[in-house]
């Protein structure tokens, strides 16, 4: 919608101020912010709503509409309720910068300016968004005959008698035999789309295969390579029939981030039950160096920040021994194939802008209305044809190395999109490709991901549904906790299911919550669910490590000194009699004892810790007590 029909509308109150000769300019979005830096926030076209709080005095005016100006904002409408008539001074600045500026009058809520806003471009835009995703759903599963990485695949085996796959980070199947023509993560070009054709893809390799090595970034042979001992392989098979089991598509993927972790030059060769694989990187458009023939990429950035985004092209067969136009060949292979993921990046932009627009609605505490407004933009885009607003998940995840900066939520943000992109069984709709249902923004070092779920049980009918934290890293612990080494974590917080807007802040506070309680326990790999945080297990692992041992100590080093010089069974009575909950008689035949000689235990107990185990408290504090010894 153009800006001069906001002033056609007379229930929203907006008077012009400035910027009459600007109001054919498109609005694509609407905003509310009292940030005095909202730029992170904003990507442009959006009509901007504030109450002024950001305003301490006149010199604040300027540099706000800067910021404005400068992310390409249609217009700026400030509310009279805070401060009543709109200060000059923002008059001035806006006058200066050509941005239209509005006064909202007090008796107007801005909900009702959004409403009406998103109401008018939600069609438009959810019907622009809905062309962008659905152009990538078919590229993602028209098969082969469309063309993209499974034609260039399919080359390599007919032309090259060379069998390849293509994996994602975590080791998910994406393109490649076996794949089939709905593989999760497959980038496939349709007809009449634009897009890499067959026949381009064709080209694409004849020419590189008749350029004899014109193909710049050709990686050097001869690098180091892995045989995976029997510990490592004990239970997975190799490439059996025409693919790769889920296994060893894992375990390629850890030897790939391992390697890459380690700074080993590529392609990184892998042997596994006797099958010989060469891993070549797809790195995404931003990440790719032009590499001169038999030199390694020279990049500026943190291998952390980019070796856990990077695809795997697995090739069955030992390229150590290739000659230098065979290599050539490969890397031009890579690099049509990271034409087709830039593709797919492109496409997921969609998703993190509306993930990134509700997530600054949810944080700074705006009307259930507005949030709500912009779910309606969000539910058709991330899942088509629903025919009604889902319920919603959240999961937060953090990325956090050894000496490294606190802002790592772009790399969170990459890992959560994949992590989430695994099959998961509580999502009963998962569509063509996972990822077209998660919507993944990040706000300093944390990622947070907006799950929409089609169908979820009743309430509080005791049944589980959507993601379970205990399910989420089973398939992709082992090749992350490779990427990661011994210098990074990564931690996820999974909320319960929320049916509207005015649950989403909860369920963001509960998922952080979450995430807190994952971080506290050991390993580099660790998630947890909402469901953890009804117990005292929530409140043990941020009790200081001090606090703790002095505490047991306290009360559990008296009884274990006394079993060691008598061999009493204090401390397996004590926890028997916990577990019993205080009852004699079960207790007793439980340790197979007589009453008399159980209470004769608990008496001796109750006179070496000075506790008495009648009492609730002194119980309760022997319980916490055991848990944390």
């Amino acid at each position: 919608m153009r800006l001069r029909a906001l002033l056609d509308t007379d229930a929203l109150g907006l008077k012009l101020l400035g910027g009459a000769e600007e109001l054919d300019r498109t609005v694509r979005g609407v905003m509310t912010t009292d940030l005095r830096d909202p730029s992170r926030y904003l990507s442009g076209g959006e009509l901007v709503l504030t109450g002024l709080a950001w305003r301490r005095d006149a010199a604040d005016a300027e540099p706000f509409v800067r910021i404005l100006a400068q992310a390409g904002v249609a217009a700026l409408a400030a509310g009279e309720a805070e401060l009543g008539a709109v200060p000059e001074d923002l008059v001035r600045a806006c006058a200066r910068h050509r941005m239209p500026l509005f006064a909202v009058h007090e008796s107007v809520a801005f909900a009702t300016i959004t409403e009406h806003v998103v109401r008018q471009v939600s069609g438009e835009r959810a019907g622009d968004l809905a062309a962008v995703v659905d152009r990538h759903r078919r590229m993602m599963t028209a098969g082969p005959a469309g063309g993209g990485p499974d034609v260039v695949l399919d080359l390599l085996g007919s032309d090259l008698d060379l069998r390849a796959w293509l994996l994602s980070p975590t080791g998910r199947l994406i393109a490649g035999p076996g794949a089939g023509g709905t593989a999760a993560g497959g980038l496939t070009g349709g007809p009449g789309q634009g897009g890499t054709t067959a026949g381009a893809g064709a080209g694409g390799l004849a020419a590189g295969s008749n350029a004899g090595g014109s193909n710049a970034g050709a990686t050097a042979a001869g690098a180091g390579g892995t045989t995976a001992g029997a510990g490592g392989a004990a239970g997975r098979t190799g490439a059996a029939g025409a693919g790769l089991t889920a296994a060893t598509c894992a375990l390629l993927a850890a030897e790939h981030l391992a390697a890459a972790r380690s700074g080993r030059r590529g392609p990184h060769r892998v042997t596994l039950d006797g099958t010989t694989y060469s891993l070549f990187p797809i790195r995404a458009g931003a990440q790719r160096p032009a590499v001169a023939a038999g030199r390694p990429a020279q990049s500026g950035r943190d291998v952390r920040e980019t070796v856990l985004s990077d695809w795997v092209l697995a090739v069955e067969a030992d390229a150590g021994d290739w000659p230098e136009e065979r290599l050539d060949l490969l890397q031009g292979v890579t690099q049509l194939i990271a034409v087709e993921r830039d593709r797919r990046d492109a496409a997921r932009t969609v998703r993190r802008r509306l993930a990134q627009e509700v997530l600054e609605l949810v944080q700074t505490g705006a009307p259930p209305a507005e949030i709500a407004a912009r779910l309606r933009v969000a539910a058709p885009v991330l899942l088509p044809g629903l025919g009604a607003a889902p319920h919603w998940q959240v999961v937060v995840a953090r990325v956090e190395w050894d000496g490294a900066p606190a802002e790592s939520g772009p790399v969170a943000q990459a890992l959560l999109e994949e992590v989430l992109a695994e099959p998961s069984p509580g999502l009963p709709h998962p569509g063509p490709e996972a990822s077209d249902r998660i919507a993944v923004a990040h706000t300093g070092g944390e990622a947070i991901a907006l799950v929409p779920l089609p169908a979820v049980a009743a309430e509080h009918d005791g049944t589980e549904s959507g993601i379970l934290a205990d399910a989420l890293l089973a398939s992709v612990r082992d090749p992350l906790s490779a990427g990661l080494g011994d210098d990074g974590r990564l931690t996820l917080g999974v909320s319960a299911a929320v049916h509207s807007a005015e649950g989403l802040r909860g369920a963001l506070e509960e998922a952080r919550h979450a995430r807190r309680v994952a971080a506290a326990r050991p390993g580099s790999v660790c998630a947890a669910g909402h469901q953890e945080l009804a117990s005292h297990v929530l409140l043990l692992p941020f009790v200081p490590d001090d606090v703790r041992r002095a505490f047991t100590a306290r009360l559990l080093d008296p009884l274990r000194d006394y079993d060691r010089r008598h061999r009493a069974e204090l401390i397996p009575t004590l926890e028997a009699f916990l577990d019993c909950d205080g009852s004699w008689t079960r207790c007793a035949t439980r340790l197979h004892l007589h009453v008399n000689t159980l209470r004769y235990r608990v008496g001796r107990i109750e006179q070496l810790t000075g506790r008495d185990l009648s009492r609730l408290e002194d119980k309760l504090d022997f319980f916490l007590a055991l848990r944390m010894s």
